[in-house]
């Protein structure tokens, strides 16, 4: 049973847990790192930054939602899948693409517009996930 509010429902009388909180920000605060990176042509750091947000986000959820703390990849894999099926399949691709640019990272394949698009569908997540928490963007 999910000790959290309902999917996309901040509760109305309580503030959400602060590392929900502390995770969204630093979510937000990497995602426009990504940005600065991509607008300086950085494509690796910019990728492994739109990584890292979406990762913050994935347990800015969980702490949220669920009270839990993610601390492994497998971990963040399989409540990334929990989040899709709450939300949307769409949660799907924009994990998908994070995962993709943790490998542009360290392999520098992605094209400029890769690594954009990636972003696009990373702020979303991002985006969605501060909303629903309650921290602005």
């Amino acid at each position: 049973m999910p000790r959290g509010p309902p999917p996309g429902l901040a509760h109305p009388r309580r503030r959400p847990p602060q590392r929900a909180v502390e995770y969204a920000r630093a979510a937000l605060d990497l995602l426009e790192a990504a940005r600065a990176e991509l607008a300086a042509g950085d494509l690796r750091q910019a990728s492994e930054k739109a990584w890292g947000a979406a990762a913050l986000a994935v347990k800015a959820y969980a702490y949220w939602r669920d009270s839990q703390r993610l601390a492994s990849h497998g971990e963040l894999w399989r409540y990334a899948k929990k989040m899709a099926e709450e939300l949307g399949d769409w949660v799907h691709d924009a994990w998908a693409q994070a995962n993709a640019m943790h490998i542009n990272y360290y392999e520098g394949w992605a094209q400029r517009e890769q690594v954009e698009k990636a972003i696009e569908r990373v702020a979303r997540l991002v985006e969605e996930v501060a909303r629903r928490i309650g921290v602005k963007p």
